[in-house]
This record gives structure tokens, sequence and C-alpha cells, in this order.
């Protein structure tokens, strides 16, 4: 009997990992993104908002998921193509910018998605890939939504890209010593400002994801921080693409611990272990802050660097 609850605990903690890790995969890989070219993006929750918002609205009045994806992504690349910008210019702080633009998009994102909190969208179907197992707890766990998988593809195009590719290897030399990038003619401004405006498309993307696939639904409350917290995971992943797949795995597996103890029988203290996550991003920025490790592989010139 108690195997069968570690056996049901883990599944439903991998089970958990990866519904509830997706998001800040997006969110993560977009600021990754950005931070690699020296510029940081606090913004990221008025993305978050504002793409699961556009991501509902969209698919409610096209009937198609993938269509709101598509919005989400172009709303979050719009608002990142806002922050390069404006962070570009003369004596603009990134981090005075991006609290605005958090707050920016949650205001748009609650003024415009009043009408859509009540009607039901479709929502982005799963993918079985466990319809071949017999044990009906794996078959749960393994049906992933698709955005998972192409967070994965991401992941390993960006790993690839940074090391691998002219592009990456520009982004790179702005994010690590402009005056070098300025030197050999490589296009600062036009770099971060595009950099940037991906993170956002990403950031938006995750913001579907809240809204199309879990929790599935559009209200005010839906993000519950996740975008703050993202830029907390990229420094634990030490600004590296699959550092950040690892770290929104744990996240997501300590985001889904609660409910997988409420599986075997267990809750007692169970918003506590809804706290966890908050709690894990505090630990990260304190293990971070020690003199020796601190911002150690972050980008020259990024903002928190200078």
């Amino acid at each position: 009997m108690a195997e069968d609850a570690l056996t049901t605990l883990a599944i439903g903690i991998i089970g958990g990992a990866i519904r509830v890790g997706t998001p800040y995969l997006f969110v993560s890989l977009g600021e990754c993104i950005t931070e690699k070219s020296g510029r940081v993006n606090l913004g990221l929750e008025g993305i978050l908002v504002a793409g699961a918002m556009s991501a509902y609205a969209g698919a409610y009045l096209t009937q198609s998921a993938w269509t709101g994806v598509m919005c989400a992504a172009l709303v979050g690349l719009l608002l990142g193509l806002l922050h390069g910008l404006v962070c570009s210019l003369p004596r603009v702080n990134d981090i005075a910018f991006g609290i605005a633009l958090m707050l920016l998009g949650i205001g748009l994102a609650f003024f415009f998605g009043k009408p859509y909190i009540q009607p039901q969208a479709p929502q982005l179907p799963s993918l079985p890939l466990g319809a071949w197992i017999e044990d009906a707890r794996w078959r749960t766990a393994l049906a992933i939504n698709p955005l998972f998988p192409l967070g994965l593809l991401l992941t390993g195009l960006l790993h690839w890209g940074f090391r691998s590719t002219r592009i990456g290897l520009a982004l790179r030399l702005v994010g690590d010593h402009e005056g070098t990038a300025r030197a050999l003619a490589c296009p600062v401004r036009q770099v971060r400002v595009l950099a940037t405006a991906a993170g956002g498309a990403c950031a938006g993307i995750g913001g579907a994801y809240l809204s199309l696939v879990y929790p599935g639904s559009w209200s005010e409350g839906l993000s519950s921080g996740q975008g703050i917290m993202a830029v907390a995971l990229v420094i634990f992943a030490r600004w590296r693409p699959l550092g950040c797949l690892a770290a929104a795995m744990l996240f997501g597996a300590t985001g889904a611990l609660g409910p997988a103890l409420q599986a075997i029988g267990y809750s007692a203290g169970y918003h506590l272990f809804n706290a966890a996550p908050y709690a894990l991003t505090l630990a990260i920025l304190i293990a971070s802050a020690r003199p020796h490790r601190t911002l150690a592989g972050a980008p020259g010139e990024l903002s928190l660097t200078r």
C-alpha cells in the first residue's frame, strides 16, 4: 500500500512538473533571450497576463485555440518591442520601465478582458503519449499539452543558436561587451530591441498556456506572479536555455507537490505546500546573492551588473 502511494506521488509530481512548469519554461526562455542582449525586462508579469487574456479572447472569437496562441505571441512581441524601444532612449532605466510595463500589461488585460471572464473558449487538446500504457495514472500524467514539446524544441534551438550561429554570437557579443560590438559594426540597439521583442513573444505564449491549457480559463488572478519568478529562474539557470528547462521543471514539480500529496490522501498543510514555489524563489535569490557566486555567468552589460 505504501509503495502504491509512493508511485502515485511520483507520477503526480512528474505529470505536475510538465503541467505547471510549461509557462515557467516559455517565460524564462524569453527572459534568457532578452538578458543575453544585456537588457532585463521586469515587465514579464504584465506580458504574461496580457498574453493569457489575448489568447483566450482570440480563441473565443475565432473558435481556434491555435489562433489564440498566435494572438498571445503577437501581443507579447508588441509589448516586448515597446520595452526595447523605450529602453533604448537616453537615461531610461530598464528596471523602472519594466515595472511600468508590468502595470500597463496587467491593466490592459483587466480592462479588455472583462467580457471574457464567463464565456468558454476552445482549449488546446492534449497529446496522449501514454495511450499504450495500461496504468491510468501514467496515461493521465503523459497526456501532455502540445506547447510543452514546442518549449523543448525552442530550448534546443536556443542552446544551439547561442553557441553556433552568427545571430547567437552577435547577441552574446552585444550582451557581454557593448564597446567591442560597436567596434565590430554590430548594430547594438537593433539587436537589443529585437531580442526584447522575441523574449516578449515567448512570454506571451507562456500566458496562452495559462488560459488555454492549465488552468484553462481567463481570470484576473491567473498568473500568480510567475512572470516575476521567471527572472529569478533565469539567474538560477545561469542564463543557459538547458538550465531554464531544468529550473522550470523544478519549479513545476514544486508547484505540483501539494496536489500530488492530496492525491494520496495527505492534506495537512495544503496551503503551505502551495507556497512552495515562492519559498523556492526566495531560497534561490538568497543562494545566488553570495558574494563569490553573485550573477556568475551573467552577460557583462546586463543592467543588474552595472
